[in-house]
C-alpha cells in the first residue's frame, strides 16, 4: 500500500518517536534498557506521485526526550531515576539542542508499502548520514527505526560506576504514525 500524494504532518499529537538504549560493561545488570519519547517534534512528509520526489524533514527539541520505560537492571526503575536520566540527557548528551534530519533521497519498493530513506541527521551540532526503512501497511501504518551510533556525532555514551556501567553507543530511533494510503 503507498502513502496517498501530498504533505503529510507529523508529531506528538499523531505519532509516537522513541529512543530505545541498552547497557553494556561489567555493572550492565545494575542499568536499565530505556525507552525514551521524543515529546516535542514535527515531521513533515511530502509524498509525490514519483517516490523519488518524495521528501521527509523532522525536527525535534532536544531537551523533550522523556523517559518512559526502563528493563532490567538490579532494581526497578524509579520516577526519581527517570527525572535524573532526564537531566543527564539535556546536561551531557544532547544539551537541549534541536534534532534535526533531511532526507537526501527516497525511493519505495514497487507497492510502495516500503520506503528507503537516505538522509542527513544533525545532533548535538554535528551532521552525518543516516538511512533507514520505513514501511506503510494497509491500514496506514507508518513505521521506521534508525540505529544511531552516538559517537558518530560526537556524543560519549553515558557511563556511571566508573566506566563498569555504559549506554551501548547504538541506540534505535523508532517512529509510528498513520498516514493516509491510496
Amino acid at each position: 500500500m503507498s502513502i496517498q500524494p501530498g504533505t503529510h504532518k507529523l508529531g506528538p499529537s499523531n505519532a509516537t518517536l522513541r529512543v530505545k538504549t541498552g547497557r553494556t560493561g561489567a555493572a550492565a545488570k545494575a542499568g536499565h534498557n530505556l525507552v525514551i519519547e521524543v515529546t516535542s517534534w514535527e515531521a513533515t512528509l511530502v509524498a509525490a506521485e514519483d517516490p523519488e520526489q518524495t521528501s521527509m524533514e523532522l525536527e525535534a527539541d532536544g531537551g523533550s526526550l522523556q523517559v518512559r520505560d526502563g528493563s532490567g537492571g538490579a532494581k526497578a526503575l524509579g520516577e526519581d531515576d527517570k527525572e535524573d536520566i532526564q537531566k543527564t540527557i539535556d546536561k551531557d548528551i544532547l544539551k537541549k539542542k534541536s534534532i534535526e534530519f533531511r532526507s537526501t533521497a527516497v525511493t519505495a519498493n514497487d507497492d510502495g508499502s516500503e520506503l528507503q530513506v537516505k538522509g542527513d541527521l544533525t545532533l548535538v551540532g554535528n551532521s552525518g548520514p543516516v538511512d533507514f526503512t520505513v514501511t506503510v501497511d494497509a491500514d496506514g501504518k507508518l513505521t521506521g527505526s534508525a540505529t544511531v551510533q552516538q559517537s558518530s556525532w560526537k556524543i560519549k555514551p553515558y557511563s556511571a560506576l566508573f566506566g563498569a556501567l555504559k549506554v551501548v553507543d547504538e541506540v534505535e530511533v523508532e517512529i509510528d504514525a498513520t498516514v493516509p494510503t491510496k
